[in-house]
C-alpha cells in the first residue's frame, strides 16, 4: 500500500458520507481499491471518479480560492488577523445579515452591508475515503495541486467548527433554502465530526483560512492595488445600482456648499443695506449668515474627524493583532 500524505481531519467512524467506502464485507482495510458501486463523486453525479482530468478541475475550482490566497500576506490590512473572527450561524441573524448561499470558495465568509456568502458543506468531502484518494494519495488525480488543495480543504472545514456552536445554528444551517449541511446527517453525528476538526491548527490550513470574515467593500478597495483588477467582486448588476451608492456623499457635499454660498450671499446683500436705516436687519442677517458659515464648517470637520478616527482606531487595532500574533509565534517553544 503506498503511503498517506497524512491523515484526513476527521476519523473514519465520524464521517459523514461513506458512499466512497472502499472495503467491501470481509476484505481486508489494509489495500486500497478503486470503488466499485460508486461511479461517480458523491453529490456530483457529472463528476465520474476515473475522470482525472475533470476530478482535478473541478477539486481546484471548488476548493481553491485563487484571488484570496494570491493576496492572503496582506489580508491582516482588511480583517481581523485571527481564523476564529467568524460569527456563528445565530449570531449572524442578530447582526441582521441575510445568509446568501454561494458555490464560489472566494466568497465563502464574505460580507457586505446585511449579506455574508457561505458555501455549503460538499457531500464527498464529508467522506474519509476521498481524503485519502483524492487530498492524501501521492498519486491523486490533482498532482503538484494536492497539498494547496489539501489545506484549503482543512482550513474551509474548520470555518464550520465555528460557523455551527450551537444546535440552533445546525437548524439554521439545513433550512431548505440554505441546506449548509447535508439534509441526511443530524446534530450528534455531526457534533462528533466537529470535534475532530478542533485538531486543525493555522499551519494546516491554507493562507486565506488563517483569517475569518473579510468585507468585501475593502477587497473591492484594495483589488487594483494586489489583484491588478478593478474590484474582487461586482455587486452592483444595475448602473442605478451602482450610482445609487454615490447619491449620499454627492448630495452631502452638495448640500454643504449651498449652505456657505447662501451664507456668503445674505453677507455680502446685508453689507449693501444702509445700518442707518435697517440696523437691526442688517445685523440679524450679517451674524446668521456668519453663524452658517462656522456652524457648517463645524459639522463638516467633525465628520472628517470622525472618519479619520474610526479609520485610524480599526489600523491600530489590526496592527496591534499582527504584532500579538507574531509575538505568540516567537515565543513558541521549537520542538
Amino acid at each position: 500500500m503506498e503511503p498517506l500524505l497524512g491523515s484526513p481531519p476527521f476519523t473514519k467512524n465520524h464521517q459523514l458520507c461513506r458512499d466512497l467506502d472502499l472495503c467491501e464485507a470481509g476484505e481486508s482495510t489494509d489495500e486500497i481499491k478503486p470503488p466499485v458501486p460508486v461511479a461517480a463523486l458523491p453529490g456530483q453525479p457529472c463528476i465520474v471518479l476515473n475522470d482525472s482530468i475533470r476530478i482535478k478541475q473541478f477539486l481546484i475550482k471548488e476548493l481553491w480560492a485563487q484571488d484570496l490566497e494570491a493576496i492572503a500576506p496582506h489580508l491582516w490590512v482588511m480583517s481581523t488577523p485571527s481564523s476564529a473572527n467568524i460569527n456563528p450561524l445565530h449570531r449572524q441573524k442578530v447582526k441582521g445579515r441575510d445568509i446568501i448561499v454561494t458555490e464560489d470558495p472566494r466568497l465563502h465568509l464574505v460580507w457586505i452591508s446585511d449579506r455574508i456568502f457561505i458555501k455549503p458543506i460538499p457531500k464527498y468531502i464529508l467522506s474519509h475515503a476521498f481524503w485519502e484518494m483524492f487530498l492524501l494519495s501521492r498519486s491523486s488525480p490533482l498532482g503538484d495541486c494536492v497539498d494547496q488543495v489539501r489545506k484549503a480543504a482543512k482550513g474551509y472545514l474548520r470555518t464550520y467548527r465555528l460557523l455551527i456552536q450551537h444546535e440552533s445554528d445546525f437548524i439554521i444551517a439545513q433550512q431548505d433554502h440554505l441546506r449548509l449541511v447535508p439534509k441526511d446527517v443530524d446534530w450528534t453525528d455531526f457534533c462528533s465530526f466537529l470535534s475532530d476538526l478542533d485538531r486543525i491548527e493555522d499551519a494546516d490550513v491554507s493562507g486565506r483560512y488563517c483569517y475569518g470574515e473579510l468585507r468585501l467593500s475593502r477587497l473591492n478597495l484594495y483589488a487594483p492595488l494586489l489583484l491588478r483588477k478593478f474590484h474582487f467582486e461586482q455587486v452592483h448588476g444595475q448602473y442605478g445600482d451602482y450610482f445609487a451608492r454615490l447619491y449620499g456623499p454627492i448630495l452631502f457635499i452638495f448640500a454643504v456648499v449651498s449652505t456657505i454660498l447662501n451664507a456668503m450671499q445674505v453677507e455680502m446683500a446685508a453689507e449693501q443695506l444702509s445700518p442707518a436705516h435697517w440696523v437691526s436687519l442688517w445685523s440679524i442677517s450679517r451674524w446668521f449668515s456668519t453663524i452658517s458659515l462656522v456652524g457648517t464648517a463645524l459639522i463638516s470637520l467633525c465628520f472628517i474627524l470622525l472618519w479619520s478616527w474610526m479609520v485610524s482606531d480599526e489600523w491600530v487595532y489590526t496592527i496591534r493583532c499582527r504584532l500579538r500574533t507574531r509575538r505568540a509565534r516567537h515565543d513558541q517553544p521549537n520542538c
